[in-house]
């Protein structure tokens, strides 16, 4: 059940006492309310109500609406606090880098959805290794021995936050040698090193997987390309669960087709929605799932409890959980 999972969050700079916190007021839920994160509002204690001269934090469940919510923080300057309803913030970036103030507090779910995430990057590290795109399209019986086994491999990891983190726990059992790649080199628990994002192409030719687990921003764009894919073994294995735009959709269709690399499991792609038609979608050593690392049934009573928590926070009950960092991106 969906209730069983719980945030797996990095850690987070802390807040000092001293810090400038929201004025508690009423919350708004925007662009469209949510009976499941109104009661949460209700049990952390806080106000809910429409969007007015009142409301101190705002509840945006709209990605697509992103630019809607520049609009709104513009109109009311009063507003301390914004929730996001994903873990990702690169579609609100426009709206964090023109609405930028130190009066301004912005939480997102990173590390909520990390557990479901993890379980569904895993599925697809094993996926791949053992052939099943090639296997579920198969119209025929085919006895060739083939497929690999993930125990003792060299799991490259790109990201060092909840999922990563998750990720790395679900890997335990398999004895696999982790290297975590990050922005810095602090150690991330469970991984045997960690590098600073620098040492990314030092590490593509040992890896067995590489997972991409990392925010997209301007310098995480296309971090996989032509160059990346070429220091990579081809019996290697990519899994993106990230961001479609982490990779370089057309570098990644050439190395297929030529066979230098082993096998790619994608859980987002770079258009997505992927176009019918599209060569990834008869790539036999590609397999996708449309972005569906986790569900709503899955994510409700998650974003529900980092409401809870925030909204706490808000009345001063508590730090706040999740702070993005628009220099950062995330």
């Amino acid at each position: 059940m969906a209730g069983q999972h719980r945030a797996v969050l990095a850690d987070e700079p802390e807040r000092g006492p001293d810090a400038w916190r929201p004025v508690p007021g009423p919350v708004a839920i925007l662009p469209t309310g949510s009976p499941v994160f109104a009661d949460a509002v209700a049990r952390a204690g806080g106000v809910l109500g429409p969007l007015s001269g009142d409301t101190r934090g705002i509840i945006w469940l709209s990605y697509a609406r992103a630019a809607e919510l520049g609009d709104i923080l513009e109109q009311n300057p009063q507003v301390g606090w914004v929730q996001l309803p994903w873990a990702g913030v690169d579609a609100f970036s426009g709206v964090l880098s023109r609405h930028t103030r130190p009066d301004l507090i912005v939480t997102s779910a990173k590390g909520a959805y990390a557990q479901p995430v993890a379980e569904h990057a895993l599925a697809l590290v094993l996926a791949s290794m053992r052939l099943l795109p090639e296997r579920a399209r198969a119209r025929s019986w085919n006895a060739v021995p083939a497929g690999e086994s993930l125990y003792g491999r060299t799991v490259l990891i790109v990201g060092a936050g909840g999922i990563a983190r998750e990720l790395i726990r679900l890997l335990a059992p398999f004895g696999t040698h982790i290297v975590v790649v990050r922005r810095s080199t602090e150690p991330v628990p469970g991984a045997a090193r960690t590098v600073a994002s620098d040492g990314l192409t030092a590490e593509l030719p040992h890896a067995d997987v590489v997972v991409l687990a990392a925010a997209l921003t301007g310098g995480t764009r296309h971090l996989l390309s032509h160059a990346e894919f070429a220091l990579m073994k081809p019996t290697a294995h990519l899994v993106n669960i990230a961001r479609g735009a982490l990779v370089d959709t057309g570098a990644l269709v050439e190395t297929l087709a030529r066979g230098a690399l082993a096998g790619a499991a994608l859980d987002v792609t770079d258009p997505e929605p992927l176009p019918d038609g599209h060569a990834l979608w008869t790539e036999p050593r590609c397999l996708i799932t449309p972005h569906m690392a986790d569900t709503p049934e899955m994510t409700a009573p998650l974003l529900a409890e980092r409401i809870r928590l925030n909204v706490a926070a808000l009345l001063g009950n508590g730090p706040f959980i999740g702070v993005v960092d628009p220099a950062a991106g995330y």
